[in-house]
């Protein structure tokens, strides 16, 4: 079998080895595995408008922002190295990653409040915006997704993730990296460049479902391309809502 390589860890090219299907069992689909991300969105949306309500009905939600982020990474986890297991976890997760998402946006929404009246509604249409295009751009072949460029957009990653990383390893011991959250300048750039690498994981995503659909993947990694696909795009929205609060704050 053929190997791909994505940008998204969860769906990298060793997720295609040795991924084999009997003679007569169904296999994965593009339609299919678009319309089981859609699942998953919709268990975002599910938990999250509940997160979102509890937060303006006075409730602390930080415990389950921080019980939600816990138990979505090691469901993430779990599914990464148990694909066949992505059709149970895969919804579990997508109810965890709202009701994370949920909170965020709450707190986020009530900071800005003044300054930014509906940043999250600008955040949410601007995630839509990016995943359209992206898709548009991968679809007409516009942007292709060549080696060089999943090396490229790979790399940039994973030296992303390591310096998430550190930075939080910092913040336990009460050292920030200001631009992080800053908006100065500098951390505008810094969340532009998150935010263009984040987009440009789409397109590796969507060059991973197509191609896993046309090797005939089995039907259960449908479910593990839409949980990889909703791993990029709720990365993209939080990156989006970051870097719209930095705008906002230098008013």
């Amino acid at each position: 079998m053929a190997l791909f390589k994505s940008g998204n860890p969860t769906l990298s090219e060793k997720v295609f080895q040795s991924q084999v299907v009997l003679p007569g069992e169904a296999v994965m689909t593009e339609k299919g595995a678009l319309n089981k991300f859609f699942f998953l969105f919709l268990m975002v949306m599910a938990s999250a408008s509940f997160t979102w309500s509890a937060f303006y009905q006075g409730k602390n939600v930080l415990p389950w922002v921080i019980g939600s982020a816990i138990g979505g990474f090691v469901v993430a986890m779990v599914i990464t190295f148990k694909r066949e297991w992505s059709p149970t976890l895969g919804p579990a997760y997508g109810l965890l990653e709202g009701v994370f998402v949920g909170g965020i946006s709450a707190v986020y929404n009530n900071a800005f409040a003044k300054v930014a009246p509906g940043i999250v509604m600008q955040a949410v249409g601007l995630t839509f915006g990016v995943v359209i295009a992206m898709y548009v751009l991968y679809r007409f072949r516009v942007i292709q997704a060549t080696q060089r460029f999943k090396s490229i957009v790979f790399t940039a990653t994973l030296g992303i993730a390591v310096f998430y990383l550190i930075a939080m390893v910092l913040r336990m011991f009460n050292i920030d990296m200001p631009f992080i959250h800053e908006g100065s300048n500098l951390g505008i750039i810094f969340s532009l460049f998150i935010v263009a690498i984040a987009a440009l994981n789409l397109i590796l995503d969507f060059d991973m479902i197509e191609k896993g659909a046309a090797q005939g993947a089995p039907k259960y990694m449908e479910w593990y391309c839409a949980f990889g696909l909703l791993v990029t795009i709720v990365w993209l929205y939080i990156e989006i809502l970051r870097l719209l609060s930095k705008f906002a704050s230098r008013k």
